[in-house]
């Protein structure tokens, strides 16, 4: 590892609150509570299937005794013990399991959840990606709790090292406003606090909402058409797939600047979606999309 890097990654470590005196472990979560473990953890509950990637990514897989649904990659993750849903935890199961760590999301849990999990005893550790940047942290600080440094730091520093890639390579990049549609029915988006705004800033795009206070508000047709976006985006788990994309209220209407020009773009969900080193692959999709959406732009004067 280059010195320069290490170097970073160190005072990276050293700002993100991970300490150890002695055998205890302390890492300061997304919530600013401090996790202290007596050792590595050995028994790990990930309750969210992002979380799940970014243990295995962290060299920690091998510690996962149970998941969610939906916890589907890396390959491995798919044989892992379930314990619930996003909405329904099975809070005997996890007893079963003797976890000695476990790691939520924490807007992705329903805070009654962490309620009763509290019951239990177990450490828990809540994540909460809002930037990039806070996905290379979330590495660098379950790798702690797991002690599997030096595996976290190497994904830490070669997730950190393709997004500045990537932000140099759009950098320059003419903006390009845009309406991210969350979900066609109610009409939700998301405000500028969301991690996918950054994946949004990094390409060049300007999130026509992002000023609203929700995460993820709600908004109406109305307004959308008012905002006048170059571009609107969604997502399915199936972007190649022909069917409903939740695009047909834009498709008709003709005089809007993202209709006329075509710039109604479809992402594959399952990368774009999880707070993971694989939202880079979502993000490089979409710079490509955004690329096209300027090459489509009018030529003054033709």
């Amino acid at each position: 590892m280059r010195p320069i890097l290490f170097g970073s990654l160190l005072a990276m470590t050293i700002a993100l609150g991970i300490s150890s005196a002695r055998a205890d472990i302390r890492v300061v979560d997304d919530g600013g509570a401090t996790v202290t473990l007596p050792g590595p953890a050995r028994r790990i509950i990930s309750l969210a299937p992002h979380v799940t990637e970014l243990l295995f990514a962290a060299g920690a897989g091998d510690a996962i005794v149970g998941t969610v649904e939906f916890s589907d990659h890396p390959a491995a993750a798919k044989g892992i013990p379930r314990v619930g849903t996003a909405t329904l935890l099975d809070m005997e199961r996890i007893v079963e399991l003797k976890p000695d760590l476990i790691v939520v999301w924490l807007s992705g849990n329903p805070p009654a959840h962490l309620d009763r999990l509290r019951t239990l005893g177990v450490p828990i550790f809540r994540n909460e990606p809002r930037q990039l940047d806070d996905i290379g942290r979330a590495l660098l600080q379950l790798g702690a709790l797991a002690g599997t440094d030096d595996p976290a730091q190497v994904a830490a520093s070669a997730f950190a090292a393709r997004a500045a890639a990537l932000r140099m390579r759009y950098a320059n990049r003419s903006a390009v406003p845009l309406f991210w549609q969350v979900w066609a029915r109610p009409l939700l988006t998301i405000n500028g606090r969301h991690l996918l705004d950054d994946v949004i800033r990094l390409c060049g795009g300007r999130n026509v909402f992002a000023t609203l206070r929700p995460l993820v508000p709600a908004v109406s047709v109305e307004a959308v058409v008012e905002a006048d976006p170059e571009a609107i985006v969604t997502t399915r788990n199936d972007a190649s797939n022909a069917g409903d994309d939740g695009l047909d209220t834009w498709r008709a209407l003709k005089r809007m600047r993202a209709t006329a020009q075509g710039n109604l773009v479809v992402l594959d969900a399952d990368s774009i979606h999880r707070s993971s080193p694989r939202i880079l692959d979502g993000a490089d999709a979409l710079c490509q999309a955004l690329e096209g959406v300027r090459s489509r732009r009018p030529v003054p004067g033709r």
